[in-house]
């Protein structure tokens, strides 16, 4: 059996507000780059700077979360996997590798901030069947407890 990881992690700033188109089947798309930036010394002893701009794809509610929480400059964190793709400009070949988003936290502090991850909001259909969060700390620590009690043995 073979073993295999696609996954890439990033803390930077968009370049631009998201790009949002919407395909024909109504799916949401979400484009945008960030910058992450590198400090080193030259052989000088000079810090240098040096800036990577990676492209972001977000789909469906990511895309969602993201035309209305993220703007230029927005500082973020972003888990997600690689994916190269081809197209056609001009009759030559072309590849661009995109960072296909998972999770997506603002980090910035002038924005509210929130994580956006897998899986999607619930439904209507699954809100009415799952229980509702515990609200203060006492039904908190009843749930803990009630939890606690459910175990017989601990395998360690």
């Amino acid at each position: 059996m073979a073993f295999a990881v696609n996954k890439v992690i990033l803390v930077g700033n968009l370049g631009k507000d998201p790009e949002i188109r919407t395909l024909q089947n109504g799916t949401k798309l979400a484009s945008f780059t960030i910058a992450t930036t590198e400090s080193y010394k030259d052989k000088e002893g000079n810090y240098q700077d040096k800036t990577e701009w990676h492209r972001i794809v977000a789909w469906r509610w990511l895309a969602d979360l993201s035309e209305k929480n993220l703007k230029k400059g927005s500082k973020v964190y972003i888990e997600g996997k690689l994916s190269t793709r081809s197209y056609e400009q001009d009759g030559i070949q072309k590849y661009t590798t995109d960072i296909v988003a998972r999770e997506i936290i603002t980090m910035s502090r002038n924005e509210e901030g929130g994580s956006y991850n897998s899986p999607p909001p619930p439904t209507q259909e699954t809100k009415s069947t799952a229980k509702p969060a515990p609200t203060t700390t006492t039904e908190l620590d009843s749930k803990l407890q009630a939890d606690s009690d459910d175990v017989d043995d601990l395998p360690f």
